[in-house]
């Protein structure tokens, strides 16, 4: 017997025994992807080169929309199959070596099944993304496919494979990318000295973006996200784990267990990863380090538990719609949500989540598999995480499983580019981000932000320099300042600054912030969490002090979320340097929020330094900002002067 839960095609009956927390079984996870593989080979070209799924295609076009439809999902099918140690119940590897010979006689010709050609990024770079899909599927299946396939339609494979190695790569985990044909290349006996360089160059960059506590920036610049599990870890590691270099496991092996100290925090007790960071709509491929982890055995993680948030998030998605009713994986969040993506998303993009199947590598008999499910991080007791490399304040709360991310060091600037008057990107540029809310859209007003107007001119915050972060029992702090820049307006304001800094307790945050060089007539505006007014989710936001009285702004195009959010907003008129209070919460629990003065008994403002008395505990958070450094002190009374 089978049972439908939440998905379009038939999953296995729930294991609640072994899997009290999600009823998922290593049968859940082939199960799914049988299914998703099913629904997306009805759109195979008939040669089987591409996979051309509808919807609206991608600024790359539709052939290379139909290449990723092959690529991605044959990363998918090469988990499944190699998992399976070769088992292939439906025939995926045979489609897949059809598709390969189809694809490669001509590339370049525009026909039906002829890949594109690949070339630099900026010119057609999307083949290059694919190519490294196509090689580590082609790894993953060596036996049963590639060392099947006649001498030809394997020259034809590596010709095209090398021309990733040929054409620049966008500068950052795109590197990656050549690095993965390579190693493919050089596994099957086919590596010489482009392979060789193409590898080297990639770790010498790799390297080069590594901020420490297991966390790469995506590039030169301070860019954060998801892409550490799903690309610069995930690449590197499984390249090694799969030639058996030990001494590379255990170099990068090291790195992805520290960055999972932290990561694995990014994921709330109903599954979901935080909404936070481009490509949001590869869903579940966040689980991808922690399913490598498990598999390589560097991980902090239990068995049990690396399995709980694996298959909670694989759960929380199949329960809520991101797959359409005919099996495919839409272009959203939930379901179709436009403003999750970007440019680049095509109807394939989504089948980045096969990585997450990278789990199905442990084999049925391994812990991953046989250990019950245990307690995510974020099942546990209340905590507050600072990840000074990535300037990022993690604060979790177990009565509600809600995570939020207070972002104070990831933006998605260039370190090349100047502070300029583009848009903000809702993605890295809010203050902050959580696992049961979105970002409004940037036609609507901005969630969790601080913004000046000036001259009827609003400020974004783009580059975000950290000033600082930590925690200690039950508490935590961040800090950083930017430039506000005015996208509708000139460009910058000369003088104007503004510093920001976050206390998290609990589940209230404590929101400062000091305005320097505000000219005449401006207006300090500060907003709290986008939520569905009628929804279980609360945001709330007060003034403690500097603040006139809050007001509730309407959100409607919504969030990834909610179809239509209201955000509470606090306003202030400022001239020359301001410092300003207030105090902000989101809860998902049945709880009423408590009123301020029963959270905070007393707030005072001395120059640069704000003191707040906790009235719960008695507890005192004194913060100063000093221009370069922010210095936050805690504890009872009497522990500091």
């Amino acid at each position: 017997m089978t049972v439908s839960l939440g998905a379009p095609f038939e999953l296995p009956p729930e294991d609640r025994a072994s899997s009290p927390c999600t009823g998922y079984t290593r049968a859940h996870w082939e199960a799914a992807a049988d299914g998703m593989l099913k629904a997306a080979w009805k759109w195979a070209t008939p040669g089987g080169a591409r996979l051309d799924l509808p919807g609206p295609p991608s600024h790359s076009g539709v052939r290379s929309d139909g290449l990723e439809g092959y690529a991605r999902t044959f990363l998918a099918a090469g988990f499944r199959v190699a998992g399976a140690g070769g088992e292939d119940p439906n025939g995926l590897l045979e489609r897949y070596a059809d598709g390969l010979d189809a694809g490669t006689r001509t590339p370049g010709r525009d026909d039906a099944e002829s890949w594109p050609l690949i070339l630099d990024h900026h010119v057609q770079g999307q083949p290059m993304v694919e190519s490294a899909s196509v090689a580590l599927g082609l790894r993953l299946t060596r036996p049963w496919l590639w060392d099947r396939l006649s001498h030809d339609v394997r020259d034809r494979a590596e010709h095209w494979l090398r021309g990733a190695l040929r054409h620049v790569p966008a500068g950052n985990n795109w590197y990656l990318f050549p690095y993965t044909v390579a190693g493919f290349l050089e596994s099957v006996g086919r590596g010489d000295a482009e392979t060789a360089r193409a590898r080297e160059r990639a770790l010498e960059l790799l390297e080069s973006w590594y901020r420490g506590e297991g966390w790469y920036a995506d590039g030169d610049g301070r860019a954060f996200d998801h892409y550490n599990g799903w690309a610069l870890h995930l690449y590197p590691l499984l390249d090694a784990h799969l030639s058996g270099d030990a001494g590379e496991s255990a170099r990068h092996g090291a790195r992805l267990r520290e960055h999972l100290e932290s990561f694995s925090l990014m994921f709330g007790g109903d599954g979901a990863p935080l909404h936070f960071g481009r490509s949001l709509t590869y869903r579940f491929a966040a689980t991808a380090g922690v399913g490598l982890g498990a598999v390589t055995g560097h991980t902090p993680l239990t068995p049990g538990a690396s399995r709980r948030v694996a298959s909670g998030a694989l759960r929380y998605f199949l329960d809520r719609g991101a797959v359409d009713d005919s099996g495919l994986l839409s272009l959203g969040w939930h379901g179709p949500h436009a403003a999750t993506l970007q440019t680049y998303s095509g109807p394939a993009s989504p089948y980045w989540a096969s990585k997450a199947f990278v789990s199905l590598l442990a084999p049925a008999g391994h812990p991953l598999w046989s250990s019950p499910e245990e307690a995510a991080p974020s099942e546990g007791p209340d905590r507050v995480l600072s990840v000074p490399a990535a300037g990022f304040l993690l604060q979790s709360t177990r009565a509600d499983g809600v995570v939020r991310l207070h972002n104070h060091g990831s933006d998605h600037v260039r370190p090349d580019e100047r502070e300029s008057a583009a848009e903000e990107d809702p993605l890295y540029a809010r203050l902050a981000y959580s696992t049961v809310t979105g970002p409004t859209s940037a036609a609507n007003t901005a969630d969790n932000q601080l913004s000046v107007t000036v001259g009827g001119a609003r400020s974004a915050r783009r580059r975000i320099h950290p000033l600082g972060c930590g925690h200690g029992d039950g508490w935590g702090w961040a800090a950083s300042w930017h430039l506000p820049v005015f996208p509708a307006g000139p460009t910058t304001v000369p003088g104007l600054r503004v510093e920001s800094a976050v206390v998290a307790r609990g589940h209230h945050e404590l929101r400062l912030h000091r305005v320097l060089g505000a000219p005449d007539g401006a207006r300090a505006e500060l907003t709290g969490w986008a939520t569905d007014p009628g929804g279980t989710v609360r945001s709330r936001l007060w003034g403690l002090h500097g603040w006139e009285a809050p007001e509730d702004v309407r959100a409607p195009q919504g969030t990834a979320f909610a179809r239509w959010a209201t955000v509470p907003r606090l306003a202030a008129e400022v001239t020359g340097t301001v410092v300003l209070a207030a105090l902000a919460s989101l809860t998902a629990g049945p709880e009423d929020d408590p009123e301020p003065a029963d959270v905070v008994g007393r707030v005072t403002v001395a120059g640069d330094t704000v003191e707040v008395h906790w009235a719960r505990d008695g507890a005192r958070t004194r913060v100063t900002f000093g221009g370069a450094a922010v210095t936050v002190d805690h504890g009872p009374v009497g522990s500091f002067g």
